[in-house]
């Protein structure tokens, strides 16, 4: 019951229990003394009885005081205790040195690194220099409280009249003014421009976004939506041969949900066939999934398990392996989950009758949703991202163009779209986004569904986070040097060929991270140490709080963590930024395909099923695979992890974040000289935030 502070209302309520229930489990429920037998007189003695009710009021409204402050006490007592562990999560990273160029040293190549973090490196130690010039000048009597100095002054006074030190920072000052300012505000207004482009362009999407909101903008098949809609199995006849590809690679954590999930389709077994295209080079690996393959063909499944000895081309390799099976031109459609992706029974009967009576239509995608959205502070921004991807830019360019990205999986592709494009090709890393182009520029239409959802995971760690990041932000720019005189030679519309080149792959893959970094990680912190060149309060606070605002809106729940939100999407720029550039220049790294680390957690989906599946149909959501033949391998698969110890997973020291935390933070600190304020918590926080993500604190946590 909550605790009442009505003892100044009327007398009607005056007198009433009070039970206040604290929260901590060590404190039992308190309950205040309640009205006595001389409330109730009428006598002449009721201005004393008053007077006694009003102290009583008084006493209840004490307890509630104390009540409270002890709920603060706890409060103070556990963010006390969470510093404590955070501190103590550092000392350990700190102490066991381990930092991302051991980890990268295989996947990212080795110079490029070294000159970005070198970059970097020679940013921060000007950036510390010159703090400590700058604060010896406040403490000689400059005055910094505005960003143009009065220049009339230095030059009206003589050079002789100065001491050493004010002759040597008014001549900074002049070379400031003279050689730095003005090519560093024409670099800052020119990354203005491009953030005012972007967020336009994020701006009309989200309207279109409102809009088919506000229409009820809903892709339905040409013939039988009703039925479609209503669930009836048995009214649409529309049952093609559709073939189901789960490529996977080492990923021993959820290829029984993967398989389970598939398996369970509700489609004529007649006209269905699961490929599982194993590329696992772990012989234990190997042995399981194909374990499973075997005990789902005993239960009546049409399913096979293919493995490729040599394993070029990483993903598209494996589906253009698959595809070029001799059965497989008896089949019309194809569809490709992920090894973590757990559909629903009414996958194909949600998207398969789009393409009845539409012959232009190549893809249908559907839309990803996430078992594990909440388990960090990770996984939540990484939701956020995704819900405006697919609710916002997929829906939008689908309805609007009919033309968007292919996400690689839940999706059902037409087979004599993906002939006619060309195949699968293992030129990028981003096969999906390249396969969809190429389709686009032979006329195929595209459809999402964003009321139809598959589940699947999100990285949990920042390690593999960044590594999925980094092969999605250098791929496209891969893509972009190899599809663009494809795109100028193609035959579509001048409007599809500006779409393609400039708000596909120029806007959104190319200028995004470019302004990202170099307008709020270098040339902010720069303009701090430069004050002649400005970068304006809306620039730096309102358009990006309004710009994330907006991508937060289809995920309402996540409306706490906005400002966590803005943070994260600046840190994660560095690596968007360093991709990008690996892409565009065809470096290294760009060519690397690591595989994102999956936990293997359950969906919901699959204890409902397993509760409400009926008995008549035998169909298991997991099973327990045999290893009793495997014993000898499993042995010696144990004998080989024990010699490789150093490579069990743990927290890392990120060295390009942290650099560039302490360059914010030293440019904070520089911009407390100048009273300026917006600039100052924008640095601190954005600093901070570089240093959590430098140190590792945001993703999964290693003991």
């Amino acid at each position: 019951m909550a605790p009442s502070f009505d003892w100044w209302a009327k007398e009607s309520h005056r007198g009433t229990p009070v039970v206040v229930k604290m929260e901590n489990p060590t404190w039992s429920m308190v309950e205040l003394e309640g009205p006595s037998d001389d409330d109730f007189l009428l006598d002449g003695s009721t201005k004393l009885n008053r007077d006694k009710g009003r102290g009583k009021n008084a006493k209840q409204l004490t307890w509630v005081l104390l009540l409270k402050a002890h709920k603060a006490a706890g409060c103070l007592t556990s963010i006390a205790s969470a510093m404590f562990g955070l501190a103590a999560a550092v000392r350990r990273r700190v102490a066991a040195g381990r930092t991302d160029t051991i980890t990268d040293a295989d996947n990212e190549n080795q110079t490029v690194r070294t000159r970005f973090y070198s970059c970097i490196k020679v940013f921060l130690w000007l950036s510390v220099l010159l703090l400590g010039f700058e604060v010896a000048a406040y403490f000689k009597g400059w005055h910094f409280g505005a960003p143009h100095l009065q220049l009339q002054y230095l030059l009206a006074t003589p050079l002789g009249v100065k001491g050493l030190f004010d002759s040597l920072y008014s001549r900074w000052v002049l070379i400031r003014v003279e050689y730095l300012a003005p090519p560093l505000q024409f670099l800052a207004n020119a990354c203005i421009l491009l953030f005012l482009v972007q967020s336009l362009d994020r701006l009309v999407l989200c309207l279109g976004c409102f809009w088919i909101k506000f229409k009820k903008i809903k892709p339905v098949p040409k013939e039988g939506s009703s039925d479609l809609e209503s669930g009836d199995k048995s009214s649409n006849g529309f049952f093609p041969m559709v073939l189901v590809q789960i490529p996977m690679c080492n990923e021993k954590e959820v290829y029984q949900q993967s398989i389970a999930a598939v398996c369970n389709l509700d489609w004529p077994k007649a006209n269905l066939l699961i490929q599982v295209l194993d590329d696992s080079d772990d012989p234990i690996t190997q042995l399981l999934i194909k374990e499973e393959v075997h005990k789902w063909q005993q239960e009546g499944a049409n399913i096979i398990y293919r493995h490729r000895v040599i394993r070029d081309g990483y993903k598209a390799g494996n589906l253009k392996s698959a595809m070029n099976c001799s059965y497989v031109k008896d089949y019309e459609f194809v569809t490709i989950f992920d090894a973590d992706f757990q559909p629903a029974p009414d996958f194909l009967k949600r998207t398969v009758p789009h393409f009845e009576d539409n012959d232009e239509l190549g893809l249908v995608q559907a839309r990803w949703s996430f078992v594990n959205k909440d388990e960090n502070l990770l996984t939540r921004l990484q939701n956020i991202n995704l819900c405006f991807h697919f609710e916002v830019e997929q829906q939008v360019n689908g309805v609007f163009i009919n033309f968007f990205g292919f996400n690689g999986t839940a999706g059902v592709w037409r087979i004599k779209a993906l002939e006619d494009a060309g195949g699968w090709l293992e030129r990028t890393t981003v096969e999906d986004m390249d396969i969809a182009v190429r389709a686009h520029l032979h006329g195929w239409k595209f459809i999402f569904l964003n009321d139809v959802e598959c589940q699947c995971e999100l990285p949990e760690s920042y390690e593999a986070y960044r590594k999925q990041q980094h092969r999605w932000h250098s791929g496209p720019m891969q893509l972009f040097r190899l599809c663009l005189p494809a795109i100028i030679r193609s035959k579509i519309s001048i409007w599809k060929k500006f779409n393609l080149i400039f708000l596909f792959f120029l806007l959104r893959k190319l200028i995004l991270p470019f302004y990202s970094f170099t307008l709020f990680c270098i040339i902010l912190p720069m303009t701090m140490f430069i004050p002649e060149a400005e970068l304006p309060a809306w620039v730096v606070c309102y358009i990006p709080a309004t710009m994330s605002f907006l991508n937060i809106l289809p995920s309402p729940k996540s409306f706490p963590f906005i400002v966590p939100y803005l943070l994260f999407e600046n840190t994660m720029s560095v690596t968007k930024f360093n991709a990008m550039i690996s892409g565009l220049f065809q470096l290294g790294s760009a060519y690397e395909w690591v595989v994102t680390k999956k936990s293997g957690r359950s969906s919901e989906g699959d204890l409902v099923s397993l509760v409400e599946k009926e008995p008549k149909q035998p169909h298991r959501v997991v099973s327990v695979p045999n290893l009793g033949e495997m014993e000898e391998q499993i042995l010696e698969k144990e004998e080989k992890d024990s010699l490789k110890k150093k490579k069990k997973k743990h927290n890392r020291i990120y060295t390009k974040e942290l650099a560039l935390a302490f360059l914010l933070l030293t440019a904070s600190a520089r911009s407390l000289l100048s009273a300026q304020g917006i600039h100052f918590y924008f640095l601190l926080f954005q600093g901070i935030s570089f240093l959590l993500v430098g140190l590792d604190l945001i993703g999964e946590q290693v003991e």
